[in-house]
């Protein structure tokens, strides 16, 4: 009996040093081996996968810019046949591209903005129940009058097409000495300036 409780013990003291040796091995790899390797690998493969992910980004642009430069080429002949619409490819853009003309138009009559500055420009959702997309952007400005009816005319004038709607003008008071009020402090200009844009696929002529 001596001896099997002997080899019971010793066969215990197996399993607590290989337990304790398990633990040792943990151990120095956690503080080791994980640290100087696994992780600088593990950092490697995830910037490996990075790369090969941009890489696959970049091939897709390429191989869709040929189809990208065909469309704005078809935009581009449209546009020449019908110069009334706007030229771009979603409603974003040709709102974009309403406020960038608002801008030149309204820099044009009044270099720095001197006489007429932009005070407010909030696009509006472009409205698709039409044959065509109309965007429009709201805009407020505080002009003299002069370079307002240069901005208007500019703006309803040139190509392509856009449209003033729901004008309104009230004159700026300013008061002198004694509390005399005078409109020589200009205009406050709100309106709505809209485009259509020629949807794909869609014929007929220029609003």
């Amino acid at each position: 009996m001596a001896t099997a409780l002997a080899e019971r013990l010793r066969g215990q003291d197996r399993w607590v040093a290989l337990a304790l040796l398990l633990a040792l091995l943990a151990l120095v790899y956690a503080l080791l081996v994980h640290p100087l390797w696994t992780r600088p690998m593990l950092e490697a493969g995830e910037r490996i996968d990075g790369l090969r992910e941009r890489e696959l980004r970049l091939r897709m642009r390429e191989q869709q810019a040929p189809q990208l430069r065909e469309r704005m080429a078809e935009l581009a002949r449209r546009q020449g046949d019908r110069p009334g619409f706007l030229l771009a490819a979603t409603p974003e853009l040709a709102t974009a591209g309403l406020v960038q003309r608002l801008e030149a138009v309204v820099s044009e009559a009044s270099p720095g903005n001197r006489s007429c500055a932009i005070s407010n420009r909030s696009p509006l959702q472009p409205d698709t129940r039409g044959e065509y997309v109309r965007v429009a952007v709201q805009v407020r400005l505080s002009c003299g009058t002069p370079e307002l009816a240069a901005v208007l005319h500019a703006l309803e004038g040139g190509s392509p097409r856009l449209f003033v709607d729901n004008l309104g003008i009230l004159a700026q008071r300013m008061y002198g000495a004694g509390g005399a009020a005078n409109d020589s402090g200009g205009l406050d200009v709100a309106f709505d300036l809209s485009g259509y844009l020629l949807a794909s696929g869609e014929g007929g002529d220029a609003p």
